[in-house]
């Protein structure tokens, strides 16, 4: 079964701790990339994560945004600069022996002057193992997501498979009419030149003509190709790189058969193909 690479997960947490939040949004790229926005409590969990993403991912670009919210266990503690509080409020003694008659100055307003509090030290284990739980479910919801595309993508690309053997089908069951026109023309052009050729060097040029004019080996490919196309499909591994270079095949098929077309059906069938192949070359691109 096939994986997109196109998805999206977002899961949330919210505790005493705070509320953290973890986005994955994925979409295609040649090889695995990953992103990470995330805060500073969390930094250090980069490459334990990146580690984690490559073992569920083959292929996409990645990005992993986290948010974070401090919550009260977290922003309840307030740490006061006892120097420079003693500072303070020797320097208003100071001024106050100055002052006829001064103002009384409240504690709020010392704890308000700059640098009077200090950032309280925060223990970042509990956040950051709230983090590797909220990431490990973000990520299999997003495999989920990727493999639920991926159904989408075999269906459709089964379907498409399915009309190009039919459009196949068509153009060989009108070789034998194809042949029998190009002969009923040269024989009518010939009737009108009033011209008398030899019977034995007319199927001679015939012969030629049906050889140059000859597609079953393009559409026998074509065949095999969509056998190849179903047998990639039912692979556990990435597959989109494969199934790249044979749309590649695919489309050079329909290129030959366009260009040996001798008449009207065979060249819009032709057409038909090469819209199908590039219908199901622009969902490759979406394959892990």
């Amino acid at each position: 079964m096939i994986r997109s690479m196109t998805g999206y997960a977002r899961r949330e947490e919210r505790s005493d701790l705070g509320l953290l939040v973890c986005e994955l949004r994925s979409v295609n790229h040649r090889y695995l990339e990953v992103y990470f926005r995330m805060p500073e409590e969390l930094r250090s969990l980069e490459p334990e994560l990146r580690k984690r993403a490559g073992e569920r991912l083959g292929r996409g670009k990645l990005e992993c945004h986290f948010t974070f919210r401090p919550g009260p266990a977290m922003l309840a503690q307030v740490v006061v600069n006892e120097a420079l509080v003693d500072a303070v409020l020797e320097a208003v003694r100071s001024v106050e022996h100055r002052m006829s008659n001064p103002a009384r100055i409240d504690a709020l307003s010392v704890l308000s002057w700059p640098g009077a509090t200090l950032d309280p030290e925060i223990d970042p284990g509990p956040v950051q193992e709230q983090a590797r739980r909220l990431f490990g479910a973000a990520l299999e919801d997003l495999v989920a997501a990727r493999q639920r595309e991926g159904e989408r993508l075999q269906a459709f690309l089964t379907q498409r498979c399915a009309a190009i053997e039919e459009l196949v089908k068509r153009v060989r069951e009108r070789r034998a009419e194809v042949l029998s026109a190009v002969r009923e023309r040269w024989e009518a052009r010939l009737r009108e030149l009033d011209v008398q050729v030899d019977p034995a060097r007319l199927e001679q040029e015939l012969a030629i003509a049906a050889q140059r004019l000859d597609v079953d080996e393009e559409l026998d490919r074509l065949v095999s190709h969509c056998a190849e196309f179903r047998a990639i499909l039912e692979r556990r591994e990435p597959v989109g790189r494969r199934m790249d270079f044979l749309m590649q095949e695919f489309n050079r098929e329909a290129n030959t058969l366009a260009s040996k077309a001798a008449d009207i059906e065979t060249t819009q069938a032709a057409v038909e193909l090469k819209v199908l192949i590039e219908q199901m070359r622009e969902q490759v691109q979406n394959i892990e």
